[in-house]
Formats: C-alpha cells, sequence, structure tokens
C-alpha cells in the first residue's frame, strides 16, 4: 500500500553546525523553575539521527525518484516542499504534523517490519517540536496564510457573509473583502487580533448566531481555528500566491501513460481466419482467431426460432407473439434477420429496454435514500424519459453525454424560449443528481453530507463513463492507478460552478428548475382547475346539507371522503431535477486524508493527468465566439467526448458488448485500471471503439454490428472441446445462455398474459406495501405498466424484481448480480399477483384457442416459449389438464359448472409453465 499524503509545510531545518543551539539548551537547563521535560536532554540533530531513521524506513518510497504522494523525505530541502497535500510538518508541534501523526499511528510506514521503534518515534518528534529553531533551508511560507483561512471562512461564515448573501454588508471570501469589511467598519485590524472585530464577535458567540446555525447548516468555529484565524491577523493577514504553492506533475509517469487503457485506441485490421465462411462481419475474424488459436470453432448457428426470441428480448425487452414468428419464419429473403434486427431497432419498446442498462450505470432511482425517510424525488421522472426517448432516436453517445454532463452550459434556457432542446438539455443534467442525497434537511445539510453527494457522483461519472475508480483518491492517491489525490479535487473543481459545498442548494425544491414548455405549463393549470371547481362544489354540498337530516353524517362522511380523494390528484408544479451552474464557485482545496477540516493546497479546475499528455493542460478559461466564458463543465465533456480519447468510446462499447454477450470484453466494466481485468479480445476492442466514433458515435450501429455477426447467431451448444478449452466462456466459443433479468421476467408475464400496459412515459406508477409483506406496484386500468415506470424507491423495490437481483443503486450499478436462491421460486410458486397472472393467461389462451386442450397447449408453448410443443410435451400435458381437471371437480362444492374446472385446470397448467426454466432463462 503506497504512503498517504502528507502535508507541505516549509520550515528550517536543524543542523549539526547550530552549535549555539546546545548552549540554548544549556541555559534554559540552568535556568531555575524552568524544566527542560519536554525537550530531550540533547538537541536532536538530523544529519546524526534522523536522516539515518528516514533512510532505513522511509525514502525507500518517498525519494527523488519515487516520490510516492508527491512526497521525497530524501533531504530537508525536498522535505520543506512536502507532498501533493501540502505541508507534512507543524513546526514546535509535533502532535500537528502529519507526518508524525501517520508514523505514529503505525499507517506509515505500511509495512509492520519498517515502523519505528519507540526510541526512534522520539528522536523523530523532538526534532520536530524544536522546529521553531531549524536553519532556513529555503525561503519558507509564512506559518499562516490566506489559504489556511479562506477555506476556514467558507467553511463557518460565508453561509451569510459570502456572495449569495452578505448580512450587515460584509463579504468574507478575501482579504480585500474582509479589510474592506461591512457597516461596522474593517472586519479585522492587520497585526492586531484583539482590536479586529472578526475575532471579537466570534469570540463573544455572536458569530454565527447560535439561533442561525440549524437553518444554514454550519457549526460555529472551533478553538483551534479561532486560534488559527488570530495567528493570521497577527502575522498581518500575509498571503501567497498559487503559482508559489503549485508542484511540478510528477506523481505521473511516462511509464504510466503506457498502460494500455490509458493509450487512444489503437487502428487495427481484422485478421486473416481459416474459417472464413462463418465471418459474416470483421467482429467474428476477431474472435474466430483465437478460438482458431485454441484449437476450436465457433459452434453451429442457432435456428431461427431461437434467434428470434433471443433478438426480440435482447432488443426489447419482451418475448415475440406467435404471429411475430410465423412472419419471421415465412420471410425466406436472404436478408430476413437484419430486416428484424432494423424493426426492432425501430420498435418504442427498444429505448425502453436499454435505457434500464444504462440507469443502472447512472445509478437512475425515484427517491433521495441515505438515510430511513428515503424522501421521494416528484421530478426525477423526466430523466428517465429524456434517456429513453435519445436511445429510440439513436442519438450520438458524444451529444448524449455533452448533454447530460454540461447540457445547462450548452443552451440559453433563461432566456424563457423552451425549445425541446432546451428542455432536454436541462433535464439530462439529472445525471448529475441521480446520488443519494440527504441534503433536503437543515440537519442533514452540512458540508460532510455535501461532499458525500459531490464523492458519489464522482463515483459515477468515473465508473459510468470512464472506466475509472477515481473516487478512490479521495483520501489519498489511488492504490493501484496513477491518479493522485490532487486529480480528484482538481476534477471536483469542474463542477464547483454547480456543486459547491459552501454555496449548496438543499435537493428537493431549490436545485430544481421551473423550465418546461408553456404546453406542460397550461396543462398543469387546467389540470389543477378541474380539481378546484370539484372540490369547490363538494364543499358547497357539504355546507348545504343540514345537523338535522337523519342521514347527515352518512352523507357528510361521503362528501368528505370525495374531497380528500381529490386532494391526492393534485400534481407537484412542473419543474425539472437539474444541476446548473451558479457562478462564482468557491476556491478549491486538496482535503487531507479526504478530511474538509484540514484543507491542503489550492488546485485549478482539471482531469486526470495519465489521460493527458505531460505537457498539455486542458484550458478551463475559455471564452466562447461572443466573449462569453466556456462553463467548466462543458470543457470537460468536450474533452471527454473527442474522437481519440482513451477511454470514453471503449467504456461505452464494452457495456454494450455485456449485454449482448453476457460478460464484457472486459470484465469489470467500471474498472479500466490496473485493478480490473484485462481486455480478453484488446484488438476487438480498439476496433470497436474506433468504428463507433467513425460511426457518429451511433448506439444502434454498434447493436447491428453485434447482433448481425456470426458471433452472435451461435447456438449455446458446448461442444467437449469448447468444455475443455472454453469453461468459462469468456473466448465465446457458443452464446451464453442467460437468464431474464428481473424486469424482463415481469415485463414479459404481463406481455404473454395481456395485462402489459404500454403507455409510455410521465411520473412513476406507485408501489405499495401489503400486509404480508411483500412489495408491489398498483395496477392500472389497462393493467401494469412496463418496469421502467414502476416507482423505483430505494427502500421499497417490487418485491418481484428485488429476488431477481434489482440494485438498489449505492450508487449505482455497472453490472448486476445473478442468484439462485429460494425465494425466487417460492415467489413464482405462491405470490398473489403471479396466481393472478396466470389466471389472466388461461383466460387469454381460452379466448384465442377455443376449449381443445391440444390447442390451448399449442397457443401457451408458443406465446411462452416461440416454439410448439413436441408430442410429449403434448401428450404429457394433454394428461396434466386432465388430472387437474378431475382434482378440481372432485374439491368443486358445484359440479354443474365444469367449465370451472377446465378453467381452474388451465390456470393450474399456465402457472407451471411460468416456472419452467425454460421460459426464464434466454437461449
Amino acid at each position: 500500500m503506497p504512503p498517504q499524503p502528507l502535508i507541505r509545510h516549509s520550515r528550517p531545518t536543524f543542523y549539526r553546525s547550530d552549535i549555539s543551539l546546545g548552549l540554548m539548551f544549556l541555559l534554559v537547563a540552568l535556568i531555575p523553575g524552568q524544566s527542560p521535560a519536554a525537550e530531550p536532554a540533547a538537541p536532536v540533530f538530523y544529519e546524526d539521527n534522523v536522516k539515518a531513521i528516514l533512510e532505513a524506513k522511509c525514502t525507500r518510497c518517498h525519494n527523488s525518484e519515487k516520490k510516492q504522494a508527491g512526497l521525497d523525505l530524501s533531504s530537508p530541502r525536498s522535505m520543506l516542499k512536502g507532498s501533493e497535500s501540502g505541508r507534512i510538518l507543524q513546526a514546535g508541534d509535533a502532535d500537528a504534523s502529519l507526518l508524525f501523526q501517520m508514523i505514529d499511528a503505525d499507517e506509515m510506514p505500511p509495512e509492520e517490519k519498517d515502523r519505528l521503534t519507540p526510541t526512534e518515534r522520539e528522536s523523530l518528534r523532538s526534532w520536530i517540536q524544536a522546529g521553531t529553531h531549524f536553519r532556513k533551508a529555503v525561503k519558507t511560507a509564512p506559518a499562516v496564510t490566506q489559504h489556511d483561512i479562506i477555506p476556514l471562512l467558507h467553511l463557518r461564515c460565508v453561509a451569510c457573509h459570502g456572495g449569495r448573501r452578505q448580512e450587515a454588508g460584509l463579504d468574507l471570501r478575501t482579504k480585500q473583502s474582509i479589510l474592506k469589511g461591512g457597516k461596522s467598519g474593517p472586519a479585522v485590524v492587520p497585526g492586531d487580533p484583539e482590536s479586529s472585530l472578526l475575532i471579537r464577535r466570534i469570540k463573544s458567540a455572536e458569530m454565527p448566531p447560535r439561533r442561525k446555525l440549524v437553518s444554514v447548516s454550519v457549526k460555529p468555529m472551533e478553538a483551534n481555528e479561532l486560534e488559527r484565524l488570530s495567528q493570521w491577523i497577527e502575522l498581518g493577514l500575509p498571503e501567497v500566491s498559487e503559482s508559489e504553492l503549485q508542484e511540478p506533475e510528477t506523481l505521473v509517469t511516462e511509464q504510466d501513460r503506457q498502460f494500455w487503457s490509458f493509450q487512444p485506441p489503437a487502428q487495427v485490421q481484422p485478421p486473416q481466419v481459416q474459417h472464413q465462411d462463418r465471418v459474416r462481419n470483421p467482429i467474428d475474424a476477431f474472435i474466430l482467431s483465437k478460438l482458431e488459436s485454441q484449437g476450436l470453432t465457433f459452434a453451429p448457428t442457432a435456428d431461427k426460432r431461437t434467434l428470434m426470441r433471443r433478438l426480440s428480448i435482447d432488443l426489447t425487452g419482451l418475448p415475440p407473439t406467435p404471429q411475430e414468428i410465423d412472419s419471421f419464419l415465412n420471410n425466406h429473403d436472404p436478408k430476413a434477420y437484419e430486416q428484424l434486427v432494423e424493426r426492432l431497432l425501430a420498435s418504442p419498446r427498444y429505448g425502453e429496454r436499454w435505457a434500464r442498462h444504462w440507469l443502472d450505470v447512472v445509478g437512475y432511482a425515484d427517491s433521495e435514500g441515505a438515510q430511513n425517510e428515503d424522501k421521494l424525488r416528484p421530478h426525477m421522472y423526466r430523466y428517465r424519459d429524456y434517456v429513453i426517448r435519445s436511445l429510440n432516436q439513436d442519438k450520438p453517445y458524444s451529444r448524449f453525454l455533452l448533454e447530460q454532463i454540461a447540457g445547462d452550459e450548452l443552451v440559453d434556457y433563461r432566456s424563457g424560449n423552451i425549445t425541446p432542446e432546451v428542455y432536454d438539455c436541462l433535464v439530462a443534467t439529472g445525471f448529475l443528481r441521480t446520488a443519494p442525497d440527504r441534503t433536503f434537511a437543515n440537519i442533514t445539510n452540512f458540508v460532510p453530507d455535501r461532499l458525500e453527494v459531490i464523492s458519489d457522483e464522482i463515483q459515477i461519472l468515473g465508473s459510468a463513463v470512464m472506466g475509472l475508480t477515481i473516487k478512490c483518491a479521495r483520501c489519498h492517491s489511488h492504490k493501484f492507478d496513477p491518479i493522485p489525490q490532487s486529480d480528484y479535487y482538481r476534477l471536483t473543481a469542474v463542477f464547483k460552478a454547480a456543486y459547491d459545498e459552501h454555496d449548496w442548494l438543499k435537493s428537493q425544491g431549490p436545485r430544481t428548475l421551473p423550465y418546461v414548455s408553456q404546453q406542460e405549463h397550461k396543462k398543469h393549470q387546467e389540470h389543477e382547475r378541474q380539481l378546484s371547481i370539484q372540490q369547490g362544489q363538494l364543499k358547497q354540498r357539504l355546507d348545504q346539507l343540514k345537523p338535522t337530516a337523519p342521514d347527515y353524517q352518512q352523507k357528510s362522511a361521503e362528501i368528505k371522503k370525495q374531497i380528500d380523494a381529490l386532494k391526492t390528484q393534485h400534481w407537484p408544479a412542473p419543474r425539472i431535477r437539474a444541476l446548473w451552474s451558479r457562478e462564482s464557485p468557491s476556491p478549491s482545496y486538496i482535503y487531507k486524508r479526504g478530511n474538509y477540516l484540514t484543507p491542503g493546497r489550492p488546485v485549478p479546475p482539471g482531469v486526470p493527468a495519465v489521460l493527458t499528455s505531460s505537457d498539455e493542460t486542458l484550458d478551463f478559461d475559455q471564452k466562447a465566439k461572443n466573449g462569453k466564458p466556456v462553463g467548466r463543465r462543458l470543457v470537460f465533456a468536450r474533452w471527454l467526448t473527442q474522437p481519440d480519447h482513451p477511454l470514453t468510446a471503449r467504456v461505452m462499447v464494452n457495456r454494450i458488448w455485456l449485454h449482448h454477450f453476457g460478460r464484457g470484453i472486459v470484465n469489470t466494466p467500471g474498472n479500466f485500471g490496473r485493478a480490473g481485468e484485462r481486455p480478453t479480445h484488446p484488438e476487438l476492442l480498439d476496433w470497436l471503439a474506433r468504428e463507433f466514433v467513425r460511426q457518429n458515435w451511433s448506439i444502434k450501429s454498434l447493436h447491428r454490428l453485434m447482433v448481425t455477426s456470426s458471433t452472435y447467431r451461435q447456438s449455446s451448444e458446448i461442444s467437449d472441446d469448447a468444455a475443455r478449452l472454453d469453461p468459462s466462456g469468456s473466448l465465446l466459443s457458443r452464446m451464453p445462455l442467460n437468464r431474464m433479468e428481473a424486469e424482463v421476467l415481469r415485463d414479459s408475464l404481463l406481455y404473454i398474459c395481456g395485462q402489459l400496459d404500454e403507455t409510455p412515459f410521465g411520473p412513476a406508477d406507485s408501489v405499495e406495501s401489503r400486509a404480508d409483506g411483500l412489495v408491489t406496484s398498483q395496477r392500472g386500468d389497462k393493467g401494469w405498466r412496463r418496469s421502467i415506470y414502476v416507482l423505483q424507491r430505494r427502500t421499497k423495490i417490487p418485491t418481484l424484481l428485488e429476488n431477481f437481483d434489482f440494485p438498489q443503486m449505492g450508487p449505482n450499478c455497472l453490472q448486476r448480480g445473478e442468484s439462485l436462491v429460494a425465494p425466487q421460486a417460492l415467489h413464482l410458486l405462491n405470490n398473489l399477483m403471479i396466481h393472478q397472472l396466470a389466471e389472466h393467461f388461461a383466460s387469454r389462451i381460452r379466448k384465442e384457442s377455443g376449449d381443445q386442450p391440444a390447442d390451448q397447449i399449442n397457443q401457451i408453448y408458443l406465446r411462452a416459449l416461440g416454439r410448439p410443443p413436441s408430442s410429449e410435451e403434448t401428450e404429457i400435458g394433454l394428461m396434466t389438464l386432465q388430472q387437474l381437471e378431475e382434482k378440481w371437480k372432485s374439491e368443486s362444492k358445484d359440479e354443474k359448472k365444469p367449465s370451472d374446472s377446465s378453467q381452474k385446470a388451465l390456470t393450474s397448467y399456465c402457472h407451471a409453465i411460468f416456472n419452467l426454466a425454460e421460459f426464464q432463462y434466454i437461449d
């Protein structure tokens, strides 16, 4: 484990040549009443003692060449420069020095055998403790500068004395505004903290006002913070420029940049193969080449029925109907399969199916999570609908990302002209609002709570779009990848104008926008007007009733019930859950060890250094043609979507591949770093990434390539050679047998039973907890809607979906697990809704096929499994139906209605079909 980043603090070092210091210690020891107990009997010199300790225990990792965490402990001069986080020594105070803290806590050195002995620790401690006597080795910064104080004032004071609010006319964001002061005059007197109004108000507990603390989610200044502020004033408010604190980028080397995923995708040509007849497109050449190198080849092509069911469920999430199957089987056009692909990609169901995959990786949920209340997000559904629409339109992935990362900076939404493009760009930024967020309440809206939201959003962005575990660098430089801690805070600075922990908007009302179309505003107003009219009429009827009427109680109760029912039909005012830039972000600092109470050096906005060349710096101060500044997020999004970006296209290509073939080319889809798995077919991944960009980032074009390949059209049969040489299936010697995901299972059940309401878009359907402890979605007039439109509350997931591995989003899901547990079988066997669906399925079969059992069995197989039954299956089915009917007849109290018994028998048979592995698995 590499060492933690340490603090930078410039101090002179203690050299043996300081003979006068030895005399001083002697004099101090001889002065009556003065005890030298806090210091060693003799001074500890760097060259005699400390140097040997550091060389033996520390400089293996922290030397001028390796410099882990940006720290070089090989000389006094390099120690004074500190680490990537800033100072490592607090002169005269060993306990406050991060260098000594980490050593004393046995965090460093990481290996137990290298830990310092008690004697060595005491020597190091004594050397730091005598720090006020160090001879200067280099010009050093003052003990306290504005970079120690400005973050402190932002944390404790700027909520009321900053850019948004300047109570008493006071702005405490800069040295200049502090000297200017407010209505009461200058806030400080340089050199005289006791006469400074700011210090006096804080000491008297007047500021911040205790009664206002919770309302602005601020805590009072701590004693050590007040002392630091006083020291800064006493020193005359010293400043040091940011350029003096910036260090050359030494933590990321050219060797680091050579790792495969940090290099742009290479231009490769499909290889030549022996079985050229099996190559339908370049994908097959790459896959077949590796198979042939292992003595393998493709499995036989699957039959047309299997291919149609596979393709239909894959692209739309629903099985084909018997009519669709017949049409495909009777289409003898050589391009019949390609025509089927085009029809399915053009279906509106395609967007509903593939939006779910994207919503997983971005952590979509209809509730805030993060605490027991799990407050609902009434406007979040707009983002879900945006994703569905974008995929159905085949919006280029580059544009898709631009809108989600910087949609508000792409368009002029404040003009009031809310076109469909403007609306989409605002809704798209919901991508940056998916993480669990408890900051809707004052008591859970303090800086640490806000930083958790930012951290989760960085994790979502990094894993979903860049395939990197960037969040790991929040507290220390990444342990595996060349991502220093400074990179994490540079990236958060990119989002600072919208996500500023010192200038925060609560997660619910304040952080929403009203910019929906005029049509929607009018629709909402008319709906509310009609409800008000109906409520008024009912109240008037209630007022007209007399206490004296014999049925007053009954009638008044009925009217009140109707009034209450109307109250539940109110729509929330149409707003957008968005993220937008608010200008004037606070300065960004590295938080040492992730602690917001210990800010290190300031950092500008930036991107991971390993993804840029050593001499390249991304300019975040760009100007548009009209002279206006280009938003930081827009600069970042454009960098992310440049054609030769090492990760963006690769990560998306890999994710689509994963959902078509059951596993990714890189089987850690959110981690393309050193700790992730290496690609099984690196050349194919690069070819696909470049092809993706060449075809204008078209996601549907990727689908066409993949599903029309021979690789995709293989059967799932496993030959003896494949079982021996490709047991995991990673070489794709056959198509994997995949189980239906939770939503596909639920939606397919509804669809084949004729109970799927395909009404698209709009607010989510509510869910309810039943007395038996199960959670279920509510049925509407036309049935149940698709699972993607069901309320996705983190703490109340429908039981059917939860049992079949629906993710809880903490904060996102990059690859779903697949469990095989008893509750799955028990749910399909015993659940009331499943029994109801079996009844609906039986009724539909009877309506379509009549009363002949053989015809009924044939139709059941076609609808549920996509194929007719074999003669043996028909025979077993007939026998089963007969036995079930006889059973129900014997148990029936009224044997004059044999149709009831036959209906129950057919229902039981349909229920059994739901439980077949063949229904739940996609061949």
